[in-house]
């Protein structure tokens, strides 16, 4: 038993008020640990090719990978463990399928999409994230970003221009540094971080964290978080109701 103790999952996602199609993909894997969003972008319907081909080759790669591997296994040459190995290696073959796509479908030129995916194993959380879909953790009922993003306004925070409420406020938003599909290498961010009993983790498009401020996503968590659909459910109408102008799309 790779995961200790009681492990559940549930993701949902929703085009928004605004949007004629949905972009976001979401995957989950239970038995492994396994949770996946992803955020595309591009010309018509090409963001949700490049956002399922970015969640298909993890779920696939770090599944196939965990069944044959030992994961308590560490690369003593860059430090990362064999799950940040993993989430970094599924990434970055599903960015080399989106480049290459992109470059000989002409229906799919120009498309891109973020990722964000995390790995349960041994009472650790493996993080991997490209762009500007955001893991967040509430712990003891106070909830934290734990990624950061990969976009201009993350910048503008980082070097003083914002603070961070000026950014929630900001018109700029959706201008993301990083995104798979548009080189043909990426660079992704991972993050090891301690899991606790109890903790809820958060993975969101930017058409939740766009929409509702993070004081009303924790209120949510800890009003409902006995029930992970509810929460998923009430976080999606929550983006909805402040105007849903983007798809919508969490895993919790």
């Amino acid at each position: 038993m790779r995961l200790k103790g009681k492990f559940r999952c549930v993701g949902a996602s929703d085009t928004g008020r605004v949007r004629e199609h949905n972009e976001d993909t979401i995957g989950t894997d239970g038995d492994i640990g396994l949770v996946v969003l992803a955020d595309g972008m591009g010309g018509y319907k090409a963001g949700e090719v490049a956002s399922g081909i970015a969640v298909r080759t993890v779920l696939t790669l770090v599944k196939d990978a965990v069944d044959r591997e030992d994961l308590s296994l560490s690369d003593e040459v860059n430090g990362l463990s064999r799950p940040g190995i993993l989430l970094r290696d599924a990434i970055q073959r599903a960015n080399k399928v989106i480049f290459q796509t992109a470059r000989t479908q002409s229906n799919c030129e120009g498309m891109g999409t973020t990722v964000v995916a995390g790995l349960f194993f041994d009472d650790k959380l493996t993080i991997a994230h490209v762009g500007d879909s955001r893991l967040y953790r509430c712990r003891d009922g106070k909830l934290e970003q734990v990624t950061q993003d990969h976009s201009l306004l993350q910048e503008l925070v980082s070097r003083g221009f914002y603070t961070p409420e000026e950014a929630q406020r900001a018109a700029a938003k959706n201008y993301v540094t990083r995104a798979l599909g548009v080189e043909a290498t990426v660079d992704v961010e991972i993050t090891e971080t301690p899991v606790l009993k109890d903790d809820v983790y958060l993975l969101c498009s930017d058409g939740l964290s766009d929409m509702v401020e993070d004081d009303d996503i924790q209120l949510t968590i800890n009003t409902f978080g006995a029930n992970l659909e509810t929460v998923a459910k009430q976080l999606v109408l929550l983006g909805n109701d402040n105007g849903g102008r983007d798809n919508i799309s969490v895993v919790l």
